[in-house]
């Protein structure tokens, strides 16, 4: 399965960060490919291009804004702290959603 993903937290930066590494850790260990933009305050990072975006099975959307671009794809919203706490049980839910 290919995964996009855009990270932001409203609760400190770092949080962004964590989440971005949980959730490539996760994927990649069960076989599924993944990008993560980053949303904080320094700006974006690892935007997104509409080709990746286009490529993708699934969106997760972790507290951003701009979601627009993802308009027709399955998205998935969930807190910061579920890609921290749960990274492997949100990817396996979104299997089970998907079929994939």
């Amino acid at each position: 399965m290919k995964i996009v993903s855009v990270c932001a937290c409203t609760s400190g930066i770092a949080h962004t960060y964590i989440a971005k590494e949980k959730l490539i850790r996760a994927a990649e260990s069960m076989g599924h490919t993944i990008k993560v933009e980053t949303q904080g305050t320094i700006g974006t990072e690892d935007e997104l291009t509409a080709e990746e975006i286009k490529e993708a099975d699934v969106v997760i959307d972790i507290a951003i804004t701009g979601t627009e671009r993802f308009e027709g794809k399955p998205t998935i919203k969930v807190p910061t702290n579920v890609c921290v706490k749960a990274p492997k049980k949100l990817i396996e839910k979104i299997e089970n959603e998907l079929g994939k």
